[in-house]
């Protein structure tokens, strides 16, 4: 698979989440991280200086991420809900940014609304939110292996 993606994470509760966050995605390929609502100050969870690395993006608010999501690029929100696709079936798009939500509140309706796809790992309740987004990096990293295999 070719293409680019990032992830980032809207209203983020706890700083060291983006830490181990940035970690992940440098080592599993993003081409960025970012934040909505908050920003981020350096975390000892991201013990690989990811911040060298790939670059990290903060956004006001939700209007202000979604005006400068890249051309051609599909948002895919990473949520608990009925409408979602379980990650085990869902094909990423080769130019995608993954907007996860917080433990505590998750995404509102209005962003959820603004997706072009919704995806739900495995579980009643919500992973925290690093580990949540790992997973679904991982996942991306997975089929796009398998894909080259082919």
């Amino acid at each position: 698979m070719t293409g680019y993606f990032g992830i980032g994470i809207f209203m983020p509760k706890n700083e060291t989440n983006m830490g181990t966050l940035w970690r992940s995605a440098a080592i599993l390929g993003a081409s960025f991280i970012f934040t909505i609502g908050k920003r981020y100050k350096k975390q000892s969870t991201d013990t690989n200086k990811s911040w060298t690395e790939i670059p990290l993006y903060h956004y006001t608010d939700f209007e202000d991420f979604f005006r400068h999501l890249p051309y051609s690029c599909q948002l895919v929100a990473v949520e608990l809900d009925e409408k979602a696709v379980p990650v085990e079936q869902f094909q990423h798009p080769e130019r995608c940014v993954y907007l996860l939500g917080a433990e505590d509140h998750g995404l509102p309706p209005t962003v959820l609304a603004k997706c072009h796809h919704l995806v739900q790992l495995p579980g009643e309740t919500s992973l925290n939110v690093a580990s949540a987004g790992t997973v679904v990096l991982y996942d991306r990293h997975l089929k796009s292996a398998l894909v080259k295999q082919l």
